[in-house]
């Protein structure tokens, strides 16, 4: 007790102290680890239009052990390091005398951040894991040679071969009868150091779905070094500021005339979910992150002489890496009246985690960044052998209390060998839209809203 009142003393004074000046400071830290997206807390939470006013200053900070190697003993130092200019905004006394400590050139990614240098940030690529279970064994190149569909990649020797990555995006007019979805993934490693890589277009007209595709082999080096710029074939992502700037040529699934076109998608600053990922047994990984839930879409698309506008639509971005190798997902994203939310569920295969326990998420993001966010979420799907004809989305937490309610209007299904089950059996991977009902509160607000979204599922 004279231990707690002598602290308790301490931290009077301290509250009183004029250095102070009516504020305190906040620590944030990752929860496993350093804090994964950074330039996305520091520019769009912390820097946020809510939380901004409020803020003094703020300072990246990483820490780290050094080794003096000595002809006597290797003496470890503990070092930390961060951006001179804004640990003098915190005002850390440690270098307050050290005018020879200035921000290089390099720090302007972290003292002023562009909103490129966020979305590159959060939409980077990832080297494939190299732990003696999960890695370095390259894919059967016998079995799926390079250049080939990455959808058909697989065989039975676990997850270990069945490594990818893609990005994925996907809009639709206002109206909700012109939807586009677009995947540029690069499957695992191959001995020589490419990898298979497919680009695919779903279009998707008053129900009724045409399918268009290219595939090519890429360099892993430069895959990891420098997307989400991509190129394969003659199909390119560049990121542009605040957009992302996507050129398709793709050939008709089975016949047919080809697809071209030109696709620019908006990325308003805040409306991002940053990265996360489930790690399971043996190496396994699986991850995801939205750099963009809901922003304007323009461009268009053009098969033979026809021309397909695509200005006024909405579109939204989002980045898949893992294993893929006996796994299923729930997913689903809708927006309307100022909000965007996605939610989702993945499930592993029972060899590494068990997927009745893997969380279900739900975030809800407003024009001004995010409101809220929950992991106790159920999703429910009616039938067991076709496709739903609804899903019910329930959400629960401390500023959460959503329902969404989705009634299926049209499906899109793939055969996915990617996916493939340990005994050889393919899954179904629907893509499903339809009209959400959203009622319930996130925050301060009361939400209720009937509009057009989109959700995924296998079977």
């Amino acid at each position: 007790m004279a231990a707690l009142l002598g602290v308790g003393e301490v931290i009077m004074e301290q509250a009183h102290a004029p250095a102070l000046r009516g504020g305190g400071d906040l620590v944030v830290g990752g929860a496993f680890g350093p804090v994964e997206s950074a330039r996305f807390v520091l520019a769009h939470v912390l820097g946020g239009p809510e939380l901004r006013p409020r803020r003094v200053a703020a300072s990246p900070t990483r820490r780290a052990t050094l080794y003096l190697i000595t002809p006597a003993a290797a003496l470890p130092i503990a070092a930390r390091g961060g951006i001179p200019s804004l640990e003098r905004a915190v005002g850390d006394p440690e270098i307050a005398g050290i005018d020879a400590w200035r921000d290089e050139p390099a720090d302007a990614t972290w003292s002023n951040p562009r909103p490129e240098d966020i979305l590159r940030a959060m939409d980077r690529f990832h080297p494939e894991p190299q732990s003696p279970a999960a890695g370095p064994d390259p894919i059967d190149t016998k079995s799926a040679p390079l250049g080939s569909d990455p959808f058909t990649i697989g065989d039975n020797r676990g997850f270990r071969s069945s490594w990818a990555e893609w990005l994925y995006f996907n809009g639709r007019s206002a109206d909700g009868r012109l939807r586009v979805y677009l995947t540029f993934l690069a499957g695992g490693r191959a001995a020589d150091g490419r990898r298979s890589a497919l680009v695919r277009l779903q279009l998707d007209r008053e129900g009724h779905s045409t399918n268009y595709s290219a595939a090519a082999a890429v360099d892993d080096g430069d895959v990891v070094a420098h997307a989400p710029d991509l190129d394969i074939a003659n199909n390119h992502v560049r990121v542009d500021g605040s957009t992302y700037r996507i050129t398709v040529a793709l050939n008709r699934e089975p016949a047919g005339p080809g697809l071209t076109g030109e696709i620019v998608l908006d990325a308003p600053p805040g409306r991002s979910v940053p990265p996360a990922a489930i790690h399971g047994a043996h190496g396994w990984i699986s991850g995801y992150v939205v750099p963009v839930l809901s922003g304007g879409l323009h461009g268009t698309l053009r098969i033979g002489a026809e021309t397909i506008p695509l200005d006024g639509a909405t579109g939204y971005h989002d980045h898949n890496w893992g294993y893929w190798a006996g796994v299923r997902w729930q997913w689903g994203q809708v927006a309307g009246e100022g909000i965007s939310i996605v939610f989702g569920r993945v499930f592993p295969p029972a060899t590494v985690a068990d997927p009745d326990r893997a969380p279900g998420v739900l975030a809800v993001l407003g024009p001004n960044g995010p409101i809220g966010f929950s992991t106790d979420v159920s999703i429910a799907e009616d039938g067991e052998g076709g496709a739903p004809r609804h899903i019910d989305v329930n959400a629960r937490g401390s500023r959460v209390e959503l329902h969404l309610n989705l009634s299926v209007e049209e499906v899109a299904s793939t055969r996915m060998a990617l996916t493939r089950l340990a005994d050889g059996t393919m899954m179904t991977f629907l893509q499903l839209g339809g009209t959400y009902r959203v009622d319930g509160r996130a925050g301060d607000r009361t939400i209720a809203f009937t509009t057009r979204g989109s959700a995924e599922t296998f079977r």
